[in-house]
């Protein structure tokens, strides 16, 4: 079997299972509630977060993901938000959690990371940079992993692009000092995760259990559940 420099995990319905749609529902519902003493309208707050998360996909690597945001949702926001980011910053070690409700366990989580950490030398968490580092720690937490599981943790105060796009992993490749062409990116998303990363160069393996399918980037790649990328990664490291 190929053996890898560094195999990169996808978050949201891969590591962690989710219902996309619940989470977000719950996500939106628990912000809003936390920032309902600046004034803010609820629905003001959910149409700005969503136009900062579709700026934050276009970026051109100019500038860092997080301020791309935070720059689309002032602009729309039209007043000072110097308060809306300080409860921000608290949502992810408080409230955030409730969203905890619209995921589910994996007991496999440890076992494949620890099989990813035996098969290749480093082990990335490439999950889409739209939160803050505080945020992809948390929903890690979830699942029994902490920081220190992986030697890079893509996040909006960190990256400068964002899947779909190839040059999110190039950049993390980059960042790695590794080639593209020596890395597996294991996702649950066929655009996302597979087409994406293909074009990079990346080799990709597609965990089902989630699977989030798209017959316009259908993907020819290895596929099976979690239980069965658990048993592959086991091969690679022999």
């Amino acid at each position: 079997m190929k053996k890898y420099e560094a195999i990169l995990f996808d978050l949201d319905g891969t590591l962690l299972p989710m219902d996309m749609n619940a989470f977000m529902n719950a996500y939106f519902k628990n912000l809003c509630a936390v920032l309902a003493p600046t004034g803010l309208d609820a629905n003001l707050i959910v149409d700005s977060v969503w136009k900062g998360t579709g700026a934050m996909v276009k970026n051109d690597g100019a500038k860092l993901n997080g301020e791309v945001f935070w720059e689309t949702f002032d602009a729309i926001i039209g007043t000072d938000t110097t308060e809306a980011k300080k409860l921000c910053d608290s949502y992810y070690t408080g409230e955030f959690h409730k969203a905890r409700a619209a995921t589910k366990d994996n007991p496999l989580a440890r076992r494949a990371v620890e099989a990813a950490r035996a098969a290749a030398g480093k082990v990335i968490l490439a999950t889409n940079p739209f939160f803050p580092h505080q945020g992809q720690l948390t929903r890690i937490g979830w699942i029994g992993l902490s920081e220190n599981d992986f030697d890079l943790i893509t996040s909006y105060d960190s990256d400068c692009y964002c899947k779909p796009n190839p040059k999110y992993y190039l950049s993390i490749c980059e960042r790695m000092g590794v080639d593209p062409e020596d890395c597996l990116m294991i996702g649950n998303d066929e655009r996302e995760d597979a087409y994406a990363a293909n074009a990079a160069g990346l080799d990709t393996y597609l965990v089902t259990d989630c699977l989030i399918p798209n017959d316009e980037y259908a993907t020819d790649c290895r596929r099976g559940t979690f239980e069965e990328m658990c048993l592959y990664l086991e091969g690679l490291a022999k």
